[in-house]
């Protein structure tokens, strides 16, 4: 197979969005941090919407942003493992990221439930790339990856099924 045809994982995201409730905001970082051992950043609107209790530079969320395979790979493992290796194909988007919610933290394996938190869930993203994509982030000549080289839904799929052994439920 050609090297720059090859799939690779960019990042890991982690969030859990918790609205203007700022105590779930708060059980929402000790949770990711726990996960992953790394202090999470908050989401802070940019938005008044009156009806939900939400102003400008209100925190509505946390997140972790993990980048790098091997701090990758044994994460998303047991994740998948909370999800018994099986995901639906509307997981995957049309240029073959994948992303998925879990519903309670103590599904997955490793994680033992802490009183303080309580029960509580997150969603994950997961970016795939191929060598090459750099093209349109750069700072010089930025241009568009060409429509050959841009991971379609199949091959993220092909690609998660041959690594993780994971099973795709039709819709």
């Amino acid at each position: 197979m050609n090297p720059m045809k090859q799939i690779r994982i960019e990042k890991l995201t982690l969030n859990v969005g918790a609205g203007s409730d700022q105590e779930r905001l708060k059980k929402g970082m000790k949770l990711l941090k726990n996960i992953t051992g790394v202090e999470p950043i908050k989401t802070i609107s940019d938005k008044r919407i009156p009806a939900w209790g939400v102003r400008p530079g209100l925190p509505l969320g946390c997140k972790i942003t993990l980048r790098g395979e091997k701090s990758i790979v044994p994460l998303l493992k047991n994740f998948l493992a909370s999800k018994e290796n099986r995901l639906p194909k509307n997981c995957f988007d049309k240029h073959g990221n994948l992303s998925f919610g879990i519903h309670e933290y103590i599904n997955v394996p490793d994680l033992a439930y802490d009183p303080s938190i309580g029960i509580m869930g997150f969603e994950l993203s997961v970016t795939v790339t191929r060598p090459g994509y750099r093209t349109k982030k750069r700072r010089k000549l930025p241009a568009p990856v060409g429509k050959k080289h841009q991971i379609t839904q199949k091959e993220s799929i092909d690609f998660f099924k041959e690594k993780f052994h994971i099973i795709v439920e039709e819709d």
